[in-house]
């Protein structure tokens, strides 16, 4: 059977799926040029004609499924709906749930990141758009007369500190934290820095369901 004919676009898409799940399945560490393009059944000149070094892969990829997960981000900011609601679903949606295979890709990240100045500017790009993403709906709540808050720039930093925290706990030690205590964090924690009085975990729980279509 002839091998399908992808465009270059459609080709570095592939690699990049590919490195995701490499990286997800074995880490930065090990993570090796042959078992991205043996998963494609290519070659590993394909691979490297693309990108070329493993940095320059990894930090494509991560930034590929980072960018992923901040349209869908803006994607529940951008409701139409108060800035309360959609500022609830966003922290219960970016708080660790289930095998969180997402954040294991972002842990992975942050360590790589040490020693590698390429992906540490991509992470702190990525990180920084999440932030100013909150922050600005955030300010949007206050300029509503929605809630208080002082300083919406620090709010994001001090809830997503707070929530990647969590996500590095229930990563690394499976089990150690229920979903429904920390999702109950979550809204406790997003409620302290608008000044509401609490959440109601179900009512949450069902603003944080994904968008139709």
């Amino acid at each position: 059977m002839a091998r399908e004919r992808l465009s270059v676009t459609e080709r570095r898409e592939a690699l990049l799926r590919a490195a995701v799940a490499q990286i997800e399945a074995r880490g930065v560490a090990a993570l090796r040029i042959s078992d991205v393009a043996q998963e494609l059944g290519v070659s590993n000149a394909l691979v490297l004609y693309h990108f070329a070094t493993k940095e320059q892969l990894v930090s494509a990829a991560f930034a590929h499924a980072a960018e992923g997960d901040l349209a869908r981000l803006r994607s529940l900011l951008g409701r139409r709906t108060s800035a309360v609601r959609r500022l609830r679903a966003a922290v219960r949606w970016y708080a660790p749930t289930g095998q969180a295979k997402g954040w294991r890709l972002w842990i992975e990240s942050w360590a790589a990141a040490l020693r590698d100045p390429g992906l540490r500017e991509v992470a702190g790009s990525l990180d920084q758009a999440w932030k100013t993403a909150l922050a600005s709906v955030i300010a949007e709540g206050v300029e509503t007369g929605e809630f208080r808050c002082p300083d919406p720039a620090a709010a994001a930093w001090r809830l997503t500190a707070f929530l990647d925290g969590l996500a590095v706990q229930m990563t690394s030690y499976s089990g150690s934290l229920s979903r429904a205590t920390m999702l109950t964090w979550a809204d406790a924690a997003l409620a302290r820095e608008l000044g509401l009085p609490g959440t109601d975990p179900a009512g949450a729980a069902e603003e944080a369901a994904p968008p139709a279509g």
